[in-house]
């Protein structure tokens, strides 16, 4: 996977980074998870500080661009963020006995 920022602005108000990118890749489209990973080691972030908001590819081509978020602490990261899309895209814990 080829990874590139395209926009890196700075939200001082909300204690944010705001990020736009674009990711080429081989086979099938990238799960979130694996964009998350890739977001945060290109960004040298802690996946749990990194927001992921939209992902859009385009028919026929294996390529993707995205918008995602880097706050720099939890607590302000819980503060503004929505609660689904901090946990759209991880996996669901497994039930006991099932």
């Amino acid at each position: 996977m080829d990874f590139e920022v395209t926009r890196d602005t700075r939200n001082e108000l909300l204690a944010r980074k705001e990020v736009d990118f674009r990711l080429r890749f081989e086979g099938p489209t990238p799960s979130r998870m694996q964009v998350i990973g890739k977001l945060a080691a290109g960004l040298n972030v802690s996946e749990k500080l990194l927001v992921l908001d939209t992902m859009k590819t385009s028919f026929g081509k294996t390529e993707l661009t995205g918008m995602a978020r880097v706050y720099d602490t939890e607590e302000q990261k819980s503060k503004t963020e929505r609660a689904y899309l901090s946990t759209r895209g991880m996996p669901k814990p497994k039930e006991e006995g099932a």
